[in-house]
This record gives C-alpha cells, structure tokens and sequence, in this order.
C-alpha cells in the first residue's frame, strides 16, 4: 500500500546560539559557540561549571506573568516555540482542524529545577509550604499540554522519555502517527532544562561532563577529538510541525524537508554505556534506511549524535562504518554539539531542525574543536567548516542511557 507522505512545514528552536532559529542556524553555520560559564546558579563547588544556557529568554513576549508562574523553565522553552513553529509554518489552529493536530514532545528529565526549588522549602518549612503547583509543574508531559493549551492543539498528546533519544523518538512517533492517518499534523520535537544543582552535579558524579575547559568554554566541547573529556550540558527546544502532504499543499505551505524513514532499537547492555560494537546503534540506522525504502548509497548527510564523550564518539564512528561500509568516508558528518552543547532530551529535536535546514538550504554545518581526531573517529566530520553541498538525503542519530537508540532519514523535497 502507498503511504502517505510526510513533510516538514515549520521549524522553531530556542538554544544556547539564540533565541531564534534564523539566528542559531546562522551562528552555527559560521562555526560560534554558544557555551559559556554557568549563571543559572553558583557553581563555585562544581567541578564543572560550563554549559549551554539560552541567555536572554524573555517569556512574557509569548506567555502573561500569571501563566508563567505555572511553568518550569523547560515549558516556557516548549510554549514559546510552538508559537514560533505555528507562526513560521503558516499555520493557525482552528474549530475545523483542531482535532487533528497533535503535539508529541521529547523530554528528558522534566522540571529538575522544580523539584530542587521544592524539595527545599520541604526541608525549611514543612510539607504544608508545598505549592499545589508542584507537579503540575514538574511532570514532563506538562511540556506538550502547555502547549495543547495555549495552542488548541486537541489530538493526541504526549511525550517520550528516552533520555538523550527522546526527541527523535517524539519525532519518529510523530510521523508515523501520520503515516498511520491518525493525525493530519504534529508539532514534534523536543523540550529540556536541567542545568540545575542536581543536573550538573548528577551528570559530573557519572564523570560524563567536560571539565578540562572551565576557563576556555567555547573550547569545551570537541565530539570526536582526541582532547574530549565529556559532553557540555546545554538547554533550549527544538521544534517541527509535521504535516501530512496533501493537506500541506492545499493550504500552500513551505515545505523544508521530507520525512521518510524512522529506526529504533536498544543495546540491552549496560545503564549509562553504549555496546562498544556499535551493534544496537547500527541497527537503529539500518531500521531507518529499511523504513525508508533507499539504500546506505543514499545518504550524503548524517547530523551525528555526536556527545564529545570517549566512548559514544568512537562507537558512533564503529556503527556508521558498519552501516556504510566504504560509503561511510564519503558521508558528510556534522557534529552540532559542538556549537551547541548537549540539550538531552531536546537534542533530536533541534538537531533533526538542523539536518532540515541542511537540506533545505544545501548547507551542511561544520564541527569546531576537531583540531586532533581521535585515531578511532577518522571519518568525514567538516573539520573545515560549513559547505555548500546540497545533498537528497540525510540522517539524523540520538542515542541515550538505557541502550536506547533512534534514526531519522529525511529527504530533500521534491514536489
């Protein structure tokens, strides 16, 4: 049976670069950094204190202070860049679509900032200071129905909780809600803010962030160097709005990209560390190459996941070999990450943003701080910066802790 075919509409992103797309994309294409010292709190007692903060959020421009008052910082991001999403794509939620609409969202840990802010007051004053708020405002799913709400968005609702996967997999679930005619459009992607006490503290107990580069920041994170010690913890939201094709060309929309192949799979190995044979990555990508019908050849762009931590790096490295074969020198490799920081459960969303936009524009983002490759990443990573090089497809790779992993293939539309 022909399914239906699945096109990107709008795009939308709140990261360390800016505070808007155009502005990331154009940052991260002239190879800027958008990490710096952590402000968010006082680190004087971390042995890291660098991330990715988006600097200069104003949410009263898409949200009233009392509306405010009921949302963790990672809703705020997801709210503000829904509308953003709705407003790039063209799009307005009416009486006659609304029930058609869905919002599936990545989020990772949800609001940490929350549960640090009242787990305080617990300790201070008592349970009987403890806001009626507080969940409400701490569980993720809050991230997507913010958004149904402020956006009338009433088809399905939800989010995946996959850690650093999560926004692929929103997105992966997103287009086959499509493909399956449950839904005529999703807003998708993926929403996080966790640079916290206990996120930063967390994630430095597991020795997973970089702390070599605390007085050079933009330095810091390196995917695929010799000189990485750990990924940079960042923040912010990446969004698209799926639509089926048909209903998109009725009303005229820009199309950016085609989405046309999905993959998962698990290691089943270890809670934090990827199977150091790539296997389970591999076969994430391969299931995307399969559901999307075209061969490894294919591909001539891949936004890796790309953490700037030992292991992941060079097993990411071993599963695309596996995957491509000799193809593999002759893919494109962008690590975002290193212009951005690592935005966990937001990092699909903002990256698959990206790989959009490098089809799209034919532009392919370079990866800053690879000045010596580790002997084990010695693929095609842009070391020399952003090329035009238009490309018909392209992957995008999230893996998380837990094994979990996840690929999206889009394509360069053709009407």
């Amino acid at each position: 049976m022909l399914r239906p075919r699945v096109v990107i509409t709008g795009i939308a992103g709140i990261t360390p670069l800016a505070n808007d797309i155009e502005s990331s994309w154009k940052r991260l294409l002239e190879g800027e950094s958008g990490i710096g010292p952590i402000t968010l709190f006082d680190v004087s007692a971390f042995v890291s204190k660098i991330a990715g903060e988006v600097k200069g959020f104003t949410p009263e421009t898409y949200m009233t202070a009392k509306q405010l008052k009921h949302m963790d910082r990672f809703t705020q991001f997801a709210v503000a860049g829904a509308k953003m999403l709705l407003q790039d794509a063209d799009f307005t939620i009416n009486e006659a679509n609304a029930d058609d609409v869905a919002v599936i969202l990545g989020i990772g840990l949800g609001g940490l900032q929350t549960i640090e802010t009242y787990h305080t007051k617990l300790l201070k004053s008592g349970p009987n200071k403890i806001s009626p708020f507080m969940i409400p405002l701490l569980i993720s799913n809050m991230g997507s129905g913010q958004i149904a709400i402020h956006c009338n968005a009433r088809g399905a609702n939800f989010v995946t909780t996959s850690a650093c996967a999560s926004g692929i997999h929103a997105v992966g679930e997103a287009f086959s809600e499509i493909l399956l005619g449950r839904e005529k459009a999703v807003i998708t992607g993926g929403s996080e803010s966790t640079i916290t006490p206990l996120g930063v503290g967390g994630f430095t107990a597991l020795k997973a962030l970089s702390t070599h580069y605390n007085d050079t920041p933009t330095k810091a994170s390196r995917p695929f160097d010799s000189g990485r010690d750990g990924f940079v913890i960042s923040e912010g939201c990446g969004l698209l709005l799926l639509e089926d094709e048909k209903s998109a060309k009725e009303r005229g929309a820009r199309i950016y990209a085609e989405v046309v192949g999905y993959g998962a799979s698990c290691d089943a190995h270890h809670m934090t560390a990827p199977k150091e044979t790539g296997e389970g990555m591999a076969r994430a990508m391969q299931n995307a190459l399969k559901d999307a019908g075209i061969p490894p050849e294919a591909i001539g762009h891949i936004n890796a996941h790309g953490t700037s931590t030992m292991l992941n790096d060079k097993t990411e490295t071993l599963a695309v070999k596996t995957v491509f074969g000799q193809h593999a020198q002759k893919i494109k490799i962008s690590a975002t990450k290193s212009s951005t920081g690592h935005l966990l459960g937001a990092a699909g969303g903002i990256e698959t943003v990206f790989t959009a936009l490098a089809l799209y524009t034919g532009n392919l983002p370079g990866t800053i701080n690879l000045e010596k490759p580790s002997p084990d990443c010695d693929l095609d990573y842009m070391a020399d910066g952003t090329k035009h090089i238009p490309c018909e497809y392209a992957m995008c790779n999230s893996f998380g802790f837990g094994g979990t992993n996840a690929s999206i293939i889009l394509k360069r539309y053709d009407a």
